[in-house]
């Protein structure tokens, strides 16, 4: 394991004539964008920017872009996962539900969730990012509102089908913002920040859940529930819209030499910019013949599988443990908590770390294999056992942002990583979509089958991440060898005519982006394969 600080020296030289050598160049050079990028002296308007400037411009991105990233995010979970808290307030009862229809109606979401994955990463590439996010809010707040007026098995199925259609944006447009804005080493910890907005939002979801539950009119409490969160969720879409930018280039917030120095410092440090892209058949194909794009698909469905069924199922088991309604949405607040700090410590070491990512999935996914065969026990244990093996599962849900931090460090090209993308989404939907049917009606309230399988499903993603790793390794081992050079698994490799930069920590960043005259070519949109001097995080 080693840090930043423990690579290569801060700057290396390639031997070779060409950044791409004999790869694809796609890109058409303007006189239009060729102002935009030309190569900046330190006498040029843009001039230096110390270490003390450049930590105030990115604690203005930050705290313009995170907060919106994590609200969206924290919605996105609850109002995806509202349905669980609901269930024990007669929902079931209400709208008429027999045998495996809650089940059925747990798992359309994400058949309308995998209709869109696709068709949605590439809208999200080519149209405002902001707009086209803040437009998606709207529509699914007004779905989520209008469950409410639900009375039957067909209309429920409906309208998650079409939640599902709206929330499929959500965690690609949030990836593709995060890997805009931030450098490699930057990426991680960011994507832990605006993913903690799930369990936070889980927590908000109970508290409002047991709040509401307490209502006694003739509208059902669980009908109140997903009124209050359908107008919260179009309100957070006119925020999107007012203080959301679309691009680096016309981010107001910052100042012409500002958006300059940011977008330099991510064709540098981070994964290539992503602004005047097009589509590139090249690298979906490429994309597709990718080892590594199967081996993250079935750690991310193997995941999935486990998270489905728990996130609906939740308040169910807990009930049976012998909570009452309100009760059970309590017990899920010490669940989140324990999620959030997973989350956030995790993404944080896989930032700081460059060889640990895949070392934590595999640690992270360890709590819930014994937390499934505690519950998976329950006929002899006492109900407080299994309610700590409960208490386990919390971990696992950190798994995901663990992948998709290794997605948005790993891949370039902006086609290549939107495919990518779209793929750990197709998993993430088949993954939520089997997860409940594994919570058989007929074995309720001990779910045997579905504890087995989560048990099983996890102890594979243990194996599987191990061999991820060895097959980044082994790579980066190669590319060395046959490129002369260590090359960097922080930054976006050769830039400036042969040089490979180490941006080992911010500073190095900045004094990168000083020094480093880039050229036309290195805003070229090319793959992680082509890229000289590109090295994996692990």
């Amino acid at each position: 394991m080693s840090s930043p600080r423990e690579q290569e020296p801060l700057l290396q030289h390639a031997q070779f004539e060409s950044s791409y050598g004999q790869n694809h160049i796609n890109m058409t050079v303007t006189e239009e964008n060729l102002e935009a990028i030309a190569p900046r002296g330190v006498d040029d308007a843009v001039g230096r920017i110390d270490d003390d400037e450049a930590r105030r411009i990115m604690r203005r991105i930050d705290w313009r872009i995170m907060p919106l990233l994590f609200l969206t995010y924290a919605f996105n979970f609850m109002d995806k996962t509202i349905l669980s808290s609901a269930s024990v307030f007669g929902p079931r009862e209400d709208t008429h539900l027999k045998g495996s229809d809650y089940s059925w109606v747990s798992s359309v979401f994400y058949f309308g969730y995998f209709l869109w994955a696709y068709p949605t990463t590439l809208l999200v590439a080519r149209l405002p990012i902001a707009k086209y996010l803040a437009i998606n809010t709207f529509f699914w707040g007004a779905v989520v509102a209008l469950t409410a007026a639900c009375s039957n098995y067909g209309g429920l199925v409906t309208v998650r089908f079409l939640l599902g259609v709206a929330e499929a944006t959500v965690s690609p447009a949030l990836m593709f913002i995060t890997s805009t804005w931030y450098t490699r080493d930057e990426i991680p910890i960011r994507t832990g920040i605006w993913f903690a907005g799930n369990s936070v939002g889980g927590i908000v979801s109970s508290l409002l859940a047991y709040g509401i539950g307490h209502i006694t009119n003739s509208l059902s409490p669980w009908r109140w529930m997903f009124i209050v969160l359908g107008v919260a969720t179009f309100l957070m879409g006119v925020a999107l819209i007012f203080f959301l930018p679309d691009t680096i280039s016309n981010a107001k917030f910052l100042t012409p030499r500002e958006r300059q120095w940011v977008g330099d410092r991510i064709v540098i440090a981070g994964t290539g910019r992503t602004e005047k892209t097009t589509w590139k058949r090249y690298q979906v194909l490429e994309c597709l013949r990718d080892p590594k794009t199967w081996l993250i698909w079935s750690i991310a469905l193997l995941c999935q599988i486990p998270n489905g069924g728990t996130q609906n199922f939740a308040n169910l088991v807990i009930k049976s443990f012998g909570f009452d309604s309100l009760q059970s949405t309590l017990i899920n607040i010490p669940y989140s908590v324990i999620a959030i700090i997973a989350i956030s410590g995790t993404g944080w070491l896989a930032g700081r770390f460059r060889s640990m990512n895949c070392i934590l999935v595999g640690l992270i996914v360890i709590p819930p294999v014994v937390g499934s065969a505690l519950i998976g026990s329950r006929s002899s244990i006492p109900h407080g056992v299994s309610l700590f093996g409960y208490f386990l599962l919390s971990t696992g849900p950190a798994g995901l942002p663990l992948l998709l931090s290794l997605v948005q460090s790993n891949y370039r090209g902006v086609t290549k990583k939107m495919t990518m993308t779209a793929l750990l989404f197709i998993a993430y939907c088949t993954g939520n979509i089997v997860g409940p049917q594994l919570f058989i009606s007929t074995e309720e309230p001990t779910y045997d089958t579905a504890f087995r399988a989560i048990m099983i499903c996890y102890a594979l993603v243990v194996c599987l991440v191990a061999i991820l790793r060895f097959y980044l390794q082994l790579v980066n081992k190669r590319r060395q060898q046959e490129e002369g050079i260590e090359g960097s698994a922080g930054a976006s490799g050769t830039v400036g005519g042969g040089k490979v930069i180490d941006v080992a920590d911010a500073h190095h960043v900045t004094e990168a982006v000083n020094e480093v005259q880039l050229r036309p070519e290195d805003y070229e949109d090319t793959t992680d394969w082509e890229t000289f001097g590109f090295r994996y995080r692990l």
